[in-house]
């Protein structure tokens, strides 16, 4: 047996790959919740590096509704500070849901349904955009940026999706007549 169809050593480069894309994603998940504390922070140096470069110039709708936004967020935050804790909530549901793939890292055949509801709710976001975003004024430009990170989202689940059956093929191959693991001894 070469190294190439050793399953020993097939395992482990497929974990290692599913390990770095869950690292990947979880990172990225962690940075998008905590970006959801400081908003008015955000979107008056959004606002500021709009308007204050070509962007706006080329784009002046992309301005005006940096501007808007930043407004907006401003005198929520003054007159209902209370609503930001909405965003407070939504950031710490961001980094509840990294918390979850603690389980596809230690060990990703058991916990392969973490990756298909994550795949889900990636999937969701689309009609979320959809839907709602008209309702909220959103326009259809930034609702594509925000079916955007449901996609882009997509791409390292799935990759780990495929590494995950590669694990659960070196699993039947190295498993007693490649069917399962032996079973415990009956207690006497």
């Amino acid at each position: 047996m070469t190294k190439d169809t050793d399953p020993a050593v097939a395992r482990a480069a497929a974990l290692r790959r599913v390990r770095a894309w869950l690292w990947i994603f979880i990172v990225c998940l962690v940075l998008s919740g905590l970006t959801a504390f400081p908003l008015e922070t955000e979107t008056r140096w959004l606002a500021d590096a709009v308007t204050g470069s070509g962007l706006g110039e080329h784009w002046p709708g992309l301005a005006e509704q940096a501007v808007r936004v930043r407004d907006g967020i401003a005198e929520t935050g003054d007159r209902y500070p209370f609503l930001a804790y909405g965003t407070d909530w939504l950031a710490f549901a961001h980094l509840v849901i990294a918390a979850a793939f603690w389980g596809p890292l230690r060990d990703p055949v058991r916990n392969v349904w973490v990756i298909r509801w994550a795949l889900l709710a990636c999937a969701g976001i689309l009609p979320l955009a959809l839907i709602c975003g008209p309702l909220r004024g959103i326009p259809l430009y930034w609702r594509f940026v925000d079916m955007s990170f449901g996609v882009v989202g997509a791409v390292p689940l799935l990759i780990v999706l495929k590494e995950i059956r590669r694990l659960e093929w070196a699993q039947a191959v190295t498993a007693p007549n490649g069917f399962a693991a032996a079973a415990p001894a009956a207690v006497r």
